[in-house]
């Protein structure tokens, strides 16, 4: 089998498959109302008070799916429709930001890590289309060869860092929510559902710069 069907086509289907489950998942268990009718905003303050952090500021953002933690200004975003939302998906979405919040205030070593290397990370993603613009008018060319290789090095090691620190963070999620008493434990189908679907998001990113470090490698042979 070719290694460009290997190494990039098959990620690439990952990706689609992956992106096709989350959106899946959210698009059905946002339309499921919690029991208990609190938002994502509470629902994410009452995560990060049960472990002592008053100090996040929580705020709305756009789009769909942008929820992030912003540990450098300490602030977790929430987008408009988990923020205001009652739904087990916003309700699971926001427990996962709050769980981020929760690993930055005990230093949990994988958070911090990944912390650290985002300048290179971002730096290395400024560089990429460089590379890929100068392999597309060099092909072969063993300079743009070599610094997709040191590119996709960066990438794949900070996509692999990712996977336990957003893994932990849905593990604290569902055992917030449920030991809160923010969702029933039955409840917790949707929100399990949700979180995992979003898991695959990363497993897929992981497999896809990987996918491309390989055939990198490969075309240098």
């Amino acid at each position: 089998m070719p290694p460009l069907i290997i190494y990039i086509l098959i990620p690439m289907a990952i990706g689609l498959w992956a992106q096709m489950k989350v959106k899946s998942a959210y698009g059905k268990y946002s339309q499921v109302p919690s029991r208990g009718r609190i938002t994502g905003r509470e629902a994410a303050q009452a995560v990060m008070a049960s472990a002592g952090i008053h100090d996040v500021e929580i705020v709305a953002c756009h789009g769909t799916l942008t929820d992030h933690y912003d540990p450098s200004n300490k602030r977790l975003a929430l987008s408009q429709d988990n923020y205001n939302g009652h739904s087990l998906a916003a309700l699971g979405v926001a427990a996962h930001e709050a769980g981020h919040a929760i690993q930055h205030k005990q230093e949990y070593a994988p958070l911090n890590l990944r912390m650290s290397l985002v300048p290179i990370t971002n730096f290395a993603s400024q560089m990429l289309p460089i590379a890929m613009f100068g392999g597309f008018f060099l092909f072969h060319s063993p300079l743009f060869i070599n610094l997709g290789i040191a590119i996709y090095i960066v990438l794949t090691v900070f996509q692999l860092v990712t996977l336990p620190v957003e893994f932990d963070a849905s593990k604290r999620a569902k055992a917030q929510l449920v030991g809160l008493g923010i969702v029933d434990q039955d409840e917790l189908v949707g929100v399990n559902k949700t979180l995992d679907a979003a898991a695959y998001t990363y497993v897929a990113a992981f497999v896809s710069s990987l996918g491309w470090l390989l055939y990198l490698l490969a075309s240098r042979r």
